[in-house]
């Protein structure tokens, strides 16, 4: 796959590397390589050098956590095991332990037979684009520098990581609130935050209602979590709760449920923290950063407070990067990758259903009065499956893409990509006109099965 404007890759993707477990490139031998690779080129200065390693629930987990193991312990680094949690928690814990390197297995919202391998540096952030890029030299180059034997890594257990993570997510919570009196659903996706989310919630003073804390290695995200919210806005409703917080498997993401059962998404969330740290004068940067995907109604009402909204392409790492350069304190993803950073360094579920709680009890709002805050713009969002996504340089697929643009012209966006951790290319337009909106990503869609179809024929008679 490749990345706009970098080198073409056949490993990391948008979110690191992702795929099917136990099939290329999500493989063991392949773990092995990166843990190598990737160790090789942190181990720096006399220091024992060390790496944080977390998981959530899959059961390829227990494929990839000792592969990955071996490889950094070949190049002569310590390894900490911290077993399943979120992905939040292991970039907080690689700062926290002054780690060199942080890794989660984890495919995020993917269902289980898919993983993944997420990388952070000494600072907790994500690597870049073009750390990783050389990791993914050095593992097709094969060089390693392998430690001697008097110099190999050891691996241990750190108990009390989801200790450390539930006071972290605590503390962050603004006193003197806490959330007493509250009635709290929590789908934690039978994934990683299954313990600690829960945990929390309850010891800010919550009545907790538990929904997919149950893994057993297969169930992840299924029927449940952050893409799946309708057994979660039922369980709200039937039991009178305040909220329903829904997380997704690696629990870096979140969306809400209101009182009522509808669902409160990213960009909902995003405007009314927004607008309540604009209020207590604690909003950097004049604004939020979001990406191409955050709806127009997200735009305009920030717009209407004086705060901007700059865009960056997808992927909550570049969302982050954006925030870095430019000073901003605030941004995310309308999928629910909230970024806080002046608590977090990577995209925080939990932590961002806090401040959430934090913000309705502020300006006095029940969850359903958020919806209210702006009207969407009609957006749809089509996913076409394919196997190649070079569909999107053939002429039909060209022509189709230029006509929509020129049909929604000033009253309208169309955003075409193929993602980086799907075999999927991702077909989104908004304006003002629903009409015309699902003309065109009907028309859109229908081009790119077409050229999907044709390049697919053309490569079997080959």
């Amino acid at each position: 796959m490749s990345r706009a404007g970098g080198t073409p890759r056949s490993l990391f993707g948008t979110d690191g590397i992702r795929g099917i477990a136990n099939q290329e490139p999500m493989t063991a031998e392949i773990a092995m390589k990166v843990g190598a690779a990737a160790g090789s080129l942190f181990v720096r200065g006399d220091h024992r050098h060390r790496v944080v390693i977390g998981k959530d629930t899959r059961l390829s987990g227990y494929l990839f956590e000792p592969a990955l193991t071996a490889g950094f312990i070949s190049v002569g680094m310590d390894v900490i095991l911290v077993g399943p949690m979120p992905t939040p928690a292991v970039a907080m814990l690689t700062r926290a332990l002054r780690a060199d390197l942080g890794v989660m297995i984890s495919a995020s919202h993917n269902l289980f037979a898919d993983n993944g391998i997420k990388l952070f540096g000494p600072d907790g952030y994500k690597l870049s684009d073009e750390m990783e890029a050389r990791i993914e030299a050095a593992v097709d180059a094969g060089a390693h520098g392998l430690a001697a034997p008097d110099s190999l890594g050891r691996a241990r257990r750190l108990d009390d990581a989801e200790g450390r993570y539930i006071e972290f997510v605590k503390n962050s919570f603004p006193q003197p609130l806490g959330l007493e009196g509250k009635s709290i659903v929590i789908d934690c996706a039978h994934g990683a935050a299954y313990k600690v989310a829960p945990t929390v919630l309850w010891e800010l003073g919550a009545e907790v209602t538990t929904f997919g804390v149950e893994p057993d290695g297969f169930n992840i995200n299924q029927g449940c979590g952050s893409t799946d919210t309708a057994a979660l806005a039922r369980t709200v409703v039937e039991r009178g709760a305040d909220i329903g917080i829904a997380l997704d498997g690696d629990a870096d993401r979140v969306v809400i449920c209101d009182e009522k059962g509808a669902v409160v998404d990213g960009d909902y969330i995003l405007a009314l923290i927004a607008s309540n740290w604009a209020d207590a004068g604690r909003l950097r940067g004049g604004g939020v950063v979001a990406t191409v995907m955050s709806n127009l109604g997200l735009e305009r009402y920030l717009g209407g407070l004086g705060l901007t909204l700059e865009r960056t392409r997808v992927g909550d790492r570049y969302v982050v990067e954006h925030m870095r350069e430019h000073g901003f304190n605030l941004g995310g993803e309308q999928s629910g990758h909230i970024v806080m950073r002046d608590h977090a360094t990577t995209g925080d579920g939990l932590l961002a259903a806090l401040q959430f709680v934090a913000a309705l009890a502020a300006t006095g709002r029940r969850a359903s009065d958020v919806t209210g805050l702006f009207e969407s713009v009609p957006q749809v969002l089509r996913n076409v499956r394919v196997t190649d996504t070079g569909a999107l340089e053939s002429a039909g697929a060209k022509a189709a893409i230029a006509d929509g643009h020129a049909r929604l012209g000033k009253r309208g966006r169309l955003v075409i990509r193929a993602s980086g951790t799907e075999p999927v290319i991702r077909v989104m337009v908004e304006g003002d006109d629903e009409a015309l909106v699902s003309a065109v990503v009907e028309d859109v869609a229908q081009a790119v099965v077409t050229a999907a179809e044709a390049e697919h024929t053309s490569a079997a008679a080959q």
